[in-house]
Protein backbone atom coordinates (compact mmCIF):
# COMPACT_ATOMS: atom_id res chain seq x y z
CA UNK A 1 0.00 0.00 0.00
CA UNK A 2 1.16 3.42 -1.29
CA UNK A 3 1.83 5.59 2.10
CA UNK A 4 -0.50 8.47 2.69
CA UNK A 5 1.80 11.53 1.53
CA UNK A 6 -0.15 13.91 4.43
CA UNK A 7 0.24 11.76 7.03
CA UNK A 8 4.02 11.39 6.19
CA UNK A 9 4.41 15.19 5.67
CA UNK A 10 3.32 15.33 9.21
CA UNK A 11 5.43 13.20 10.56
CA UNK A 12 8.48 14.94 9.72
CA UNK A 13 7.36 18.07 10.56
CA UNK A 14 6.92 16.38 14.19
CA UNK A 15 9.85 14.92 13.79
CA UNK A 16 12.12 18.01 12.56
CA UNK A 17 10.63 20.24 15.09
CA UNK A 18 11.57 18.19 18.27
CA UNK A 19 15.20 17.93 16.67
CA UNK A 20 15.09 21.41 16.97
CA UNK A 21 13.82 21.95 20.56
CA UNK A 22 16.58 18.98 21.37
CA UNK A 23 19.12 21.15 19.56
CA UNK A 24 17.94 24.36 21.53
CA UNK A 25 17.99 25.88 18.31
CA UNK A 26 15.29 29.10 17.47
CA UNK A 27 13.71 28.77 14.04
CA UNK A 28 15.48 32.08 13.20
CA UNK A 29 18.82 30.16 14.11
CA UNK A 30 17.90 27.74 12.15
CA UNK A 31 16.65 29.95 8.97
CA UNK A 32 20.28 31.83 9.38
CA UNK A 33 22.47 28.25 9.34
CA UNK A 34 20.07 27.62 6.11
CA UNK A 35 19.97 31.14 4.80
CA UNK A 36 16.73 30.89 4.58
CA UNK A 37 13.59 32.90 5.93
CA UNK A 38 12.34 32.05 9.11
CA UNK A 39 8.93 31.76 7.82
CA UNK A 40 10.28 28.94 5.48
CA UNK A 41 11.28 26.85 8.64
CA UNK A 42 7.71 27.51 10.31
CA UNK A 43 6.06 26.19 7.39
CA UNK A 44 8.19 22.81 7.47
CA UNK A 45 7.95 22.21 11.04
CA UNK A 46 3.72 23.14 10.95
CA UNK A 47 3.54 21.16 7.84
CA UNK A 48 2.14 23.96 5.84
CA UNK A 49 4.82 23.36 3.13
CA UNK A 50 6.47 20.36 2.04
CA UNK A 51 10.52 19.72 2.64
CA UNK A 52 12.65 18.88 0.12
CA UNK A 53 15.07 16.24 0.31
CA UNK A 54 17.85 19.47 0.22
CA UNK A 55 16.20 20.50 3.15
CA UNK A 56 16.22 17.53 5.74
CA UNK A 57 19.33 16.61 4.40
CA UNK A 58 20.48 20.25 5.26
CA UNK A 59 18.80 20.07 8.31
CA UNK A 60 20.24 16.74 9.57
CA UNK A 61 23.53 17.88 9.18
CA UNK A 62 22.37 20.98 11.59
CA UNK A 63 21.21 18.59 14.08
CA UNK A 64 24.25 16.30 13.81
CA UNK A 65 21.61 13.55 13.04
CA UNK A 66 24.16 10.63 12.12
CA UNK A 67 21.91 8.53 9.99
CA UNK A 68 19.42 10.63 8.28
CA UNK A 69 17.62 7.77 6.32
CA UNK A 70 14.39 7.68 8.00
CA UNK A 71 13.85 11.17 7.80
CA UNK A 72 14.71 11.16 4.27
CA UNK A 73 12.26 8.37 3.30
CA UNK A 74 9.62 10.36 4.85
CA UNK A 75 10.47 13.41 2.68
CA UNK A 76 10.08 10.90 -0.27
CA UNK A 77 6.98 9.64 0.72
CA UNK A 78 5.36 12.89 1.79
CA UNK A 79 6.39 14.02 -2.05
CA UNK A 80 4.00 10.99 -3.53
CA UNK A 81 0.63 11.51 -5.24
CA UNK A 82 -2.48 10.18 -3.64
CA UNK A 83 -6.08 10.42 -5.37
CA UNK A 84 -7.01 13.90 -3.51
CA UNK A 85 -4.05 15.70 -4.66
CA UNK A 86 -5.08 15.71 -8.21
CA UNK A 87 -7.91 17.68 -7.02
CA UNK A 88 -8.96 21.36 -7.87
CA UNK A 89 -9.89 21.74 -4.28
CA UNK A 90 -6.41 22.37 -3.15
CA UNK A 91 -7.76 23.58 0.39
CA UNK A 92 -9.09 20.49 0.98
CA UNK A 93 -6.28 18.00 0.08
CA UNK A 94 -4.51 17.81 3.52
CA UNK A 95 -7.87 17.32 5.22
CA UNK A 96 -8.80 14.50 2.85
CA UNK A 97 -5.30 12.94 4.11
CA UNK A 98 -5.92 13.16 7.59
CA UNK A 99 -9.43 11.93 7.37
CA UNK A 100 -8.13 8.73 5.83
CA UNK A 101 -5.94 8.02 8.70
CA UNK A 102 -8.37 9.17 11.48
CA UNK A 103 -9.36 6.40 14.32
CA UNK A 104 -12.08 9.41 15.59
CA UNK A 105 -13.50 12.36 13.74
CA UNK A 106 -15.58 14.50 15.85
CA UNK A 107 -17.63 17.45 14.03
CA UNK A 108 -19.18 20.08 15.28
CA UNK A 109 -21.50 21.67 12.12
CA UNK A 110 -23.42 25.43 12.43
CA UNK A 111 -24.72 26.00 8.83
CA UNK A 112 -24.78 22.62 6.95
CA UNK A 113 -24.61 19.17 6.84
CA UNK A 114 -21.33 17.45 7.21
CA UNK A 115 -19.81 17.10 3.89
CA UNK A 116 -18.76 13.20 4.49
CA UNK A 117 -22.67 13.18 4.62
CA UNK A 118 -23.69 14.82 1.82
CA UNK A 119 -25.89 13.55 -1.17
CA UNK A 120 -24.58 14.41 -4.80
CA UNK A 121 -27.22 17.13 -5.34
CA UNK A 122 -26.58 18.85 -1.93
CA UNK A 123 -23.02 19.00 -1.99
CA UNK A 124 -23.44 20.74 -5.65
CA UNK A 125 -25.33 23.17 -4.19
CA UNK A 126 -23.42 23.81 -1.14
CA UNK A 127 -20.11 24.42 -3.39
CA UNK A 128 -21.78 26.23 -6.13
CA UNK A 129 -23.56 28.98 -3.61
CA UNK A 130 -20.38 29.35 -1.71
CA UNK A 131 -18.89 30.29 -5.52
CA UNK A 132 -21.44 31.20 -7.72
CA UNK A 133 -18.78 31.95 -10.62
CA UNK A 134 -17.15 28.00 -10.55
CA UNK A 135 -16.91 26.27 -14.20
CA UNK A 136 -19.36 23.36 -14.44
CA UNK A 137 -15.94 21.18 -14.99
CA UNK A 138 -14.41 22.18 -11.76
CA UNK A 139 -17.94 22.14 -10.26
CA UNK A 140 -18.12 18.27 -11.53
CA UNK A 141 -14.48 17.55 -9.91
CA UNK A 142 -15.11 19.16 -6.74
CA UNK A 143 -18.42 17.03 -6.06
CA UNK A 144 -16.45 14.01 -7.26
CA UNK A 145 -14.11 14.50 -4.82
CA UNK A 146 -16.64 14.99 -2.07
CA UNK A 147 -18.14 11.78 -2.70
CA UNK A 148 -14.91 9.82 -2.74
CA UNK A 149 -14.27 11.25 -0.01
CA UNK A 150 -17.32 9.65 1.64
CA UNK A 151 -15.12 5.72 1.39
CA UNK A 152 -13.76 6.87 4.80
CA UNK A 153 -16.88 6.20 6.37
CA UNK A 154 -17.52 3.00 4.37
CA UNK A 155 -13.62 1.36 4.53
CA UNK A 156 -13.22 -1.92 6.04
CA UNK A 157 -12.12 -0.52 9.36
CA UNK A 158 -13.55 3.04 9.89
CA UNK A 159 -13.08 6.02 11.61
CA UNK A 160 -15.69 6.29 14.98
CA UNK A 161 -17.46 9.45 13.53
CA UNK A 162 -19.06 11.69 16.27
CA UNK A 163 -21.47 14.47 14.68
CA UNK A 164 -23.01 17.78 16.78
CA UNK A 165 -25.28 19.38 13.97
CA UNK A 166 -26.54 22.58 14.66
CA UNK A 167 -30.60 22.30 14.16
CA UNK A 168 -30.36 25.29 11.39
CA UNK A 169 -29.18 22.35 9.14
CA UNK A 170 -31.86 20.86 8.85
CA UNK A 171 -34.24 23.85 7.27
CA UNK A 172 -32.01 25.58 5.49
CA UNK A 173 -32.95 24.98 1.95
CA UNK A 174 -30.14 23.97 -0.18
CA UNK A 175 -30.98 23.11 -3.54
CA UNK A 176 -34.83 22.73 -2.88
CA UNK A 177 -37.02 20.86 -1.22
CA UNK A 178 -36.47 17.26 -3.45
CA UNK A 179 -33.15 17.92 -2.65
CA UNK A 180 -33.31 18.17 1.14
CA UNK A 181 -35.78 15.92 1.71
CA UNK A 182 -32.93 13.31 0.07
CA UNK A 183 -30.47 14.57 1.79
CA UNK A 184 -32.66 14.24 5.04
CA UNK A 185 -33.70 10.89 4.26
CA UNK A 186 -29.78 9.84 4.03
CA UNK A 187 -28.96 11.71 7.23
CA UNK A 188 -30.94 9.57 9.15
CA UNK A 189 -30.29 6.52 7.49
CA UNK A 190 -26.26 6.74 7.87
CA UNK A 191 -26.83 7.74 11.60
CA UNK A 192 -27.96 4.21 12.22
CA UNK A 193 -24.35 2.90 11.18
CA UNK A 194 -22.62 1.75 14.21
CA UNK A 195 -19.36 3.70 13.90
CA UNK A 196 -21.37 7.02 13.25
CA UNK A 197 -23.65 8.75 15.77
CA UNK A 198 -25.35 12.20 14.71
CA UNK A 199 -27.17 14.53 17.62
CA UNK A 200 -29.18 17.73 16.39
CA UNK A 201 -28.10 20.68 18.66
CA UNK A 202 -31.77 22.47 19.22
CA UNK A 203 -32.40 25.86 19.15
CA UNK A 204 -33.98 25.78 22.05
CA UNK A 205 -30.66 25.67 24.04
CA UNK A 206 -29.99 29.05 22.71
CA UNK A 207 -26.21 30.94 23.24
CA UNK A 208 -23.63 28.14 23.98
CA UNK A 209 -19.72 27.86 23.53
CA UNK A 210 -19.97 26.43 20.15
CA UNK A 211 -22.49 28.90 18.85
CA UNK A 212 -20.92 30.04 15.28
CA UNK A 213 -17.56 27.98 15.15
CA UNK A 214 -17.78 24.72 12.82
CA UNK A 215 -14.90 22.63 13.86
CA UNK A 216 -13.54 19.16 13.31
CA UNK A 217 -11.64 17.11 15.91
CA UNK A 218 -8.91 14.08 14.18
CA UNK A 219 -8.02 11.79 16.07
CA UNK A 220 -5.34 9.47 15.51
CA UNK A 221 -3.80 5.61 16.81
CA UNK A 222 0.21 6.95 19.05
CA UNK A 223 1.51 4.89 15.99
CA UNK A 224 0.77 6.86 13.70
CA UNK A 225 3.43 9.38 14.82
CA UNK A 226 1.19 12.45 14.34
CA UNK A 227 -0.61 14.78 16.87
CA UNK A 228 -4.50 14.68 17.18
CA UNK A 229 -5.62 17.91 15.43
CA UNK A 230 -8.42 20.46 15.34
CA UNK A 231 -9.26 21.31 11.26
CA UNK A 232 -11.64 24.26 10.88
CA UNK A 233 -12.38 26.44 7.58
CA UNK A 234 -12.73 30.36 6.82
CA UNK A 235 -12.80 32.54 3.89
CA UNK A 236 -9.09 32.89 4.46
CA UNK A 237 -8.05 29.59 4.31
CA UNK A 238 -7.66 25.89 6.04
CA UNK A 239 -6.60 26.33 9.91
CA UNK A 240 -4.97 23.13 11.57
CA UNK A 241 -4.09 23.33 15.36
CA UNK A 242 -2.44 20.42 17.55
CA UNK A 243 -1.12 22.25 20.76
CA UNK A 244 -2.62 20.38 23.89
CA UNK A 245 -4.24 23.35 25.37
CA UNK A 246 -5.88 24.67 21.68
CA UNK A 247 -7.25 20.98 21.61
CA UNK A 248 -8.39 21.05 25.44
CA UNK A 249 -10.46 24.20 24.41
CA UNK A 250 -12.44 22.03 21.42
CA UNK A 251 -12.45 18.89 23.75
CA UNK A 252 -14.19 21.05 26.14
CA UNK A 253 -17.02 22.65 23.27
CA UNK A 254 -17.59 18.69 22.02
CA UNK A 255 -18.09 17.69 25.37
CA UNK A 256 -20.45 20.31 25.97
CA UNK A 257 -22.40 19.95 23.40
CA UNK A 258 -22.91 16.33 23.84
CA UNK A 259 -24.49 17.20 26.87
CA UNK A 260 -26.59 19.94 25.54
CA UNK A 261 -28.01 18.11 22.28
CA UNK A 262 -30.98 16.00 21.53
CA UNK A 263 -29.75 12.08 22.55
CA UNK A 264 -28.88 10.16 19.17
CA UNK A 265 -32.64 8.74 18.85
CA UNK A 266 -34.27 12.47 19.50
CA UNK A 267 -32.35 13.75 16.84
CA UNK A 268 -33.40 11.28 14.12
CA UNK A 269 -36.80 11.70 14.98
CA UNK A 270 -35.91 15.62 14.88
CA UNK A 271 -34.54 14.96 11.28
CA UNK A 272 -36.98 13.01 9.91
CA UNK A 273 -40.00 15.65 11.04
CA UNK A 274 -38.11 17.79 9.19
CA UNK A 275 -37.52 15.44 6.01
CA UNK A 276 -41.25 15.12 6.06
CA UNK A 277 -41.82 18.81 5.89
CA UNK A 278 -39.28 19.09 2.60
CA UNK A 279 -41.21 15.96 1.51
CA UNK A 280 -44.52 17.86 1.19
CA UNK A 281 -43.20 20.62 -0.68
CA UNK A 282 -41.22 18.45 -3.12
CA UNK A 283 -42.70 18.57 -6.82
Amino acid sequence: MMANPTLRQRQLAKRLREMRAEAGLSIAEVAEQLLCSPAKVSRIETAQRRASLRDVRDLCRLYEVTDPTELMTLAREAQQLSWWQDSEDVGFRPLIGLETEAVEIAEYETTTIPGLLQTEDYARAVIQGFLPRIGADVLDERVAVRMKRQETLHKLSPPRYWVLLDESALHRHVGGPSTMSAQLTQLAELSHLPHVTVQVVPYTIGAHMGFDSAFMLLRFAPSAGVANTVYFDTLAGQIFLEKPSQLDRFEEVLNHLRAAALDPGDSRKRILEQRYVFAAHKG
